[in-house]
């Protein structure tokens, strides 16, 4: 199977907790991405597929998409 990585997005996960509790994904662009304190979530073709995986390495954390960057995943 080929990737397409200039369609892909490369997205991070704020490990800093927001106030509501939940841990927000982003795309690096954002203008809200963490300077640091993140961790890499690689390249994914939508938010949905990187919260997918931020929920999968963290089973226990409220993982949200950001309302700015990844809207169609946020949800708080």
């Amino acid at each position: 199977m080929k990737f397409n990585f200039y369609k892909m997005k490369k997205y991070v996960l704020n490990l800093n907790v927001q106030s509501n509790g939940d841990y927000e994904v982003h795309e690096t662009n954002c203008n809200w991405v963490p300077v640091s304190n993140f961790e890499d979530l690689g390249y994914h073709h939508n938010c949905k597929d990187a919260v997918l995986e931020a929920k999968k390495r963290h089973p226990n954390k409220r993982i949200n998409g950001c309302f700015y960057c990844s809207e169609p995943c946020y949800t708080s």
